[in-house]
């Protein structure tokens, strides 16, 4: 438990103190997103008043992340592990590729930024390296990912290689766009994310309580997790340094995450998913970026089969802006709707153990 405080503690004090020196060199250098404004035919939300708002703020949230993560094991004087340097290696990964999508949209002015095919395809290289990676990146035990669909534990279904690639390249991209598209109000994303890092923090420390490697019991009462304690290191560093990234996004935001953080997140909770050999359990700790994500598809779907749409503007959040919800009242709805999910999420967990 002390290692989880020192990463959670540490990475905080980096994202707390190295955010506002962020929004400084951004600001003073005027790099703020391009802001979407209402045209004939065409309205959105009122904005106006984020204009001016610095963006990539998420590149203080990966370097507090590597900070409270290596600085923790510098100070325990512990090794790093290969499942928490793989879910590094895809934070950081997929956080380049929000840094270029975020790149266009402040100094090319491009309010959409990368080409969706660009940007699906930055996803793809990286979330494929991290596949393979995870098959082949061990430190002498067993590799950190398995190649069996898991639920709570290992199922028995087991996929070739091929297909294990195009799983995780599935699970990877599904949850990073389900971040991004939920990254629309001031502390939405952020709020929820914290939630869902939390909840791995509790159910890898449980899995290393219960590891396999520890316990001689019969294999379908333990977990086989692979590192589960560096695991939860990550998820209290990620929690630590999105928390303190927080105090300067929520409403009125100081600073926006931007796709740099958003992917970079995204990627953080699938990579835990995939190691924690919780894969179909994600969609319950992940609930509100899953119901964001269909309210996206389900308006296009609509629009392009029937011509009309079901929600005033799609994503979720904006469908309420537009009712004439205030920002704050949709955001501290929605994280309850998080919050109930982690909770359904992590009782489902915890019963299949009580059952087993």
């Amino acid at each position: 438990m002390r290692l989880i405080v020192m990463a959670a503690g540490i990475a905080t004090i980096i994202s707390l103190v190295g955010t506002p020196l962020l929004i400084k060199l951004l600001a003073r250098r005027g790099y703020a997103q391009a802001i979407r404004v209402s045209v004939e035919g065409e309205l959105y939300p009122a904005h106006e008043g984020k204009r001016g708002t610095p963006s990539m703020g998420g590149a203080a949230i990966i370097l507090a992340v590597i900070g409270g993560y290596a600085l923790t094991h510098l100070l325990a004087w512990r090794p790093m592990t290969p499942s928490g340097l793989l879910v590094i290696f895809l934070m950081v990964g997929l956080g380049l590729v929000g840094f270029a999508d975020d790149y266009l949209k402040i100094f090319k002015q491009r309010s959409t930024g990368l080409r969706a095919r660009t940007k699906l395809i930055g996803q793809a290289v990286v979330a494929l390296g991290f596949a393979w990676l995870s098959l082949h990146f061990t430190d002498g035990g067993p590799t950190p990912a398995s190649m069996a669909v898991s639920f709570v534990r290992d199922t028995s279904l087991v996929l070739p290689v091929a297909l294990f690639l195009l799983w995780v390249w599935f699970l990877v991209t599904a949850t990073t766009n389900g971040v991004n598209l939920t990254d629309g109000l001031d502390g939405l994303a952020i709020g929820a994310s914290i939630m869902t890092f939390l909840s791995y923090v509790l159910i890898c420390l449980w899995q290393y309580g219960q590891n396999c490697s520890f316990l001689d019991v019969d294999p379908s009462t333990c977990y086989s997790t692979v590192n589960p304690l560096d695991l939860a290191m990550v998820a209290a560093a990620t929690a630590g340094a999105s928390f303190g990234f927080l105090w300067w996004n929520t409403a009125p935001a100081r600073i926006f995450m931007g796709d740099t953080g958003s992917l970079a997140l995204g990627g953080g909770i699938a990579g835990l998913a995939i190691l924690s050999r919780t894969e179909l359990l994600l969609p319950m700790l992940a609930g509100l970026f899953l119901i964001t994500s269909l309210s996206v598809i389900g308006q296009v779907g609509s629009f392009k089969l029937t011509g009309r749409r079901i929600l005033r503007m799609a994503p979720l959040h904006h469908h309420f802006e537009m009712l004439g919800w205030a920002e704050i009242q949709i955001v501290v709805r929605f994280w309850i709707i998080q919050g109930l999910c982690i909770g359904a999420g992590l009782t489902v967990f915890y019963a299949e153990w009580v059952r087993a």
